[in-house]
C-alpha cells in the first residue's frame, strides 16, 4: 500500500515535507523528504557569478519557451504552410516534427518529448554561446525541466500558461547532483565551497537529493532537499477516537476566533499604521529618483528588504499560532474558503446610455482585500495542517455556507441575524459575538458532517449560582462556586485552603464576602452618604 502526503514544517524558514509510505510484510516504513533552508555567505566573486548565472538561465528559459510556442504555432495553426509569411508548404525536411527545435527522434527510433529535445541540444548551445559553458550541466537541464513542469501544470492541473520571466520573477536555479556539505561550508559545482549559516544540522541517515540557490532581498539562500527511507510512520488519529473538536473562524479584527471563546490577535504586519507610513515614505523616495539610476536601485533595494522583513515576521508568528491551536483539542475544524475569490476585483458596471463606467464598490473593497492578503489565511491553514499531522491530529474542512448567519441555539438561518460584529437571532433572541457564533457553527458542522462522537463533560457536584436581590448579603454557600473556581486557578490544594480559612478566622478578618469590616449594618440605597457612624468625626 502506498500513499502520498505533502505538508510544510516549522523552523526559521519554510520547509516542505513529503511522505511516501510502503508496507513491507509486517513493517511499515516511510520515505521522508525534508527541505532545510540556510542563508549563504558567498564572497564577491561567487555572488557575481550567481547573478550572472541567473541572467543567463533566464534568457535560456525565455528562448526555450518561445521555441515551444513557435513550434506549436507552426504545427497546428499554420495549416498546410510551414510559415505564413513565406507560405512555404509543410514538409518533413523543412519543418519541425517535434514539440521543440531539434531532432525529434532518439537513437532507438522513439520520438522524444519536447524537454528531451531541448536537453539534447544543450551541447550545441554551448558551442554557439561559449559563456554558457561556465554553468553546470545539471543546472541547465533542471532549468528546462522547470519549463516542462509549467507546461504539465497547465495541461494536467488546469493552471496558468507558462509566462516569460523577468528579473523579479526568475531568481533561482537548482543542482541535481554533486553537492557536498562539510561544517559551515557547502560545495556547489563550478561555484566552489561557499560558507553558510548552519542554523540546523542535517539529521543522521539523510542524503542530499537536490539543492536550490535563491536570490532574495537580503542576500542568497540555499534550500537543501534531503531524504531518508527508514523513518517510522507518524501516528494518526481516527475519526472514532476524536473526543474534542475546536472550531476556527478566520477574522480580520482578530486573526482567529475559536469555539471555546478564545481569540488570537492579528498584528497586521503590513497594514498597521506605522508600517503603512514607512512603506509610503520608501515608495515616495523611489518615485523621486531618476529612472535606471543607481540611487533608484538602492531605494528599491531598501523597500524590498523592508517588505522581506514583514514576510519573515508574519511567517514566524503563524508558526506560533499554529502550534498553539493544535494543542487545544484532538481535531480542528476550519472553513474551506475560496480566498482567491474573496479578494477578486469587482465586475465593472457600464452605463447603457452614456457608456461610462459607474461605481462598483471596488474602491471600498480595496482595503478589505489588503487586510485579507495581510492575514494570509491560506498560509496559516497550511501550517495548521502540518502541525496537526505532526502531532497525530486531524484537520476537518467544512462548507462555509451560512456559518455566520445560523443561530447555534435554534439553528435558524437569516441574514438579518448578523449586524456587523453582533449576532442577534430574530427567532429565539440569542445574543452573541458574530465571530464566536460562526466558530461554534463550524464546530457543529464538522461534528455532523464527519459523524464524530463528542462527549460533553459537565460538572454536577457544584450547586447552581443564585441571583441575589438588592439588599441580600452573599453567604459562603452562595459563593461556593466562585471560590472553587478562584482556588482552582491559583492551584491551591484543599488542605492549604482550609488552613488559610482558619487563619483568617483567628485573625478576626472577614470571611463572608460583602461584610463591611467591623460595621455589621446594611447600606441604604437612597441614603448612603449619611449611614457612616463616624462621618462627623472624619
Amino acid at each position: 500500500m502506498k500513499f502520498l502526503c505533502i505538508v510544510v514544517t516549522s523552523g526559521k524558514y519554510n520547509v516542505r515535507m513529503m511522505w511516501i509510505s510502503t508496507v513491507y510484510s509486517t513493517i511499515k516504513l516511510t520515505t521522508l523528504i525534508l527541505g532545510y533552508c540556510y542563508k549563504l555567505r558567498p564572497n564577491i566573486s561567487q555572488s557575481d557569478k550567481i547573478d550572472r548565472w541567473i541572467d543567463m538561465l533566464r534568457a535560456n528559459y525565455n528562448w526555450s519557451l518561445a521555441d515551444r510556442i513557435d513550434t506549436y504555432y507552426q504545427r497546428y495553426i499554420c495549416g498546410d504552410y510551414c510559415d505564413l509569411r513565406t507560405k512555404v508548404v509543410i514538409t518533413p525536411l523543412t519543418c519541425l516534427l517535434g514539440g521543440a527545435t531539434g531532432n525529434p527522434w532518439s537513437n532507438k527510433g522513439k520520438k522524444k518529448s519536447p524537454v528531451n529535445i531541448q536537453i539534447t541540444e544543450l551541447p550545441l548551445l554551448k558551442r554557439a554561446r561559449p559563456w554558457y559553458d561556465e554553468i553546470d550541466s545539471t543546472v541547465l537541464q533542471q532549468n528546462l525541466r522547470r519549463l516542462d513542469n509549467g507546461y504539465n501544470n497547465f495541461f494536467q492541473l488546469n493552471r496558468g500558461f507558462p509566462k516569460f520571466k523577468n528579473r523579479s520573477t526568475f531568481r533561482s536555479f537548482t543542482y541535481a547532483t554533486g553537492v557536498k556539505i562539510k561544517g559551515n561550508k557547502i560545495y556547489l559545482p563550478k561555484l566552489g565551497w561557499v560558507k553558510f549559516y548552519n542554523s540546523r544540522p542535517i539529521p543522521n541517515g539523510f542524503k542530499i537529493k537536490s539543492v536550490t540557490v535563491r536570490k532574495k532581498a537580503d542576500g542568497y539562500y540555499v534550500s537543501v532537499r534531503i531524504e531518508d527511507k527508514s523513518v517510522p510512520t507518524f501516528p494518526e488519529t481516527k475519526l472514532e477516537e476524536i473526543k474534542t473538536v475546536t472550531g476556527l473562524d478566520m477574522g480580520l479584527g482578530k486573526l482567529i476566533y475559536c469555539s471555546d471563546k478564545s481569540a488570537i490577535n492579528n498584528p497586521k504586519f503590513a497594514t498597521n499604521k506605522t508600517t503603512k507610513r514607512l512603506q509610503k515614505i520608501r515608495q515616495r523616495r523611489i518615485s523621486r529618483k531618476k529612472r535606471h539610476s543607481n540611487n533608484r536601485r538602492k531605494a528599491q533595494q531598501r523597500l524590498s528588504i523592508f517588505q522581506h522583513k514583514i514576510a519573515i515576521k508574519r511567517d514566524s508568528y503563524q508558526w506560533e499560532v499554529a502550534k498553539r491551536i493544535v494543542h487545544k483539542s484532538d481535531a480542528i475544524a476550519i472553513e474551506d474558503l475560496n480566498i482567491a475569490g474573496m479578494i477578486k476585483r469587482c465586475k465593472p458596471k457600464r452605463d447603457e446610455h452614456t457608456g461610462r463606467f459607474l461605481k462598483n464598490g471596488q474602491s471600498a473593497k480595496r482595503a478589505l482585500n489588503r487586510l485579507i492578503a495581510d492575514a494570509s489565511w491560506y498560509s496559516l491553514t497550511q501550517k495548521i495542517e502540518y502541525m496537526a499531522v505532526k502531532s497525530g491530529k486531524i484537520v476537518l474542512r467544512v462548507n462555509p455556507r451560512h456559518t455566520s448567519q445560523e443561530c447555534s441555539v435554534c439553528h435558524y438561518i437569516d441574514p438579518d441575524n448578523r449586524e456587523g460584529e453582533k449576532f442577534l437571532c430574530t427567532n429565539c433572541g440569542h445574543v452573541d459575538d458574530a465571530n464566536f457564533q460562526a466558530s461554534i457553527n463550524i464546530k457543529n458542522k464538522a461534528i455532523n458532517q464527519y459523524g464524530l462522537n463528542i462527549i460533553k463533560k459537565v460538572r454536577r457536584d457544584l450547586p447552581e449560582p443564585k441571583q441575589l436581590t438588592l439588599f441580600e448579603t452573599p453567604t459562603p454557600e452562595l459563593t461556593e462556586v466562585k471560590r472553587r473556581k478562584q482556588s482552582a486557578r491559583s492551584g491551591a490544594t484543599p488542605a492549604i485552603r482550609n488552613r488559610l480559612l482558619v487563619a483568617h478566622q483567628d485573625n478576626g478578618k472577614r470571611v463572608v464576602p460583602g461584610n463591611l469590616s467591623e460595621y455589621t449594618f446594611q447600606l441604604s440605597l437612597f441614603n448612603q452618604e449619611n449611614n457612616h457612624p463616624d462621618r462627623d468625626s472624619l
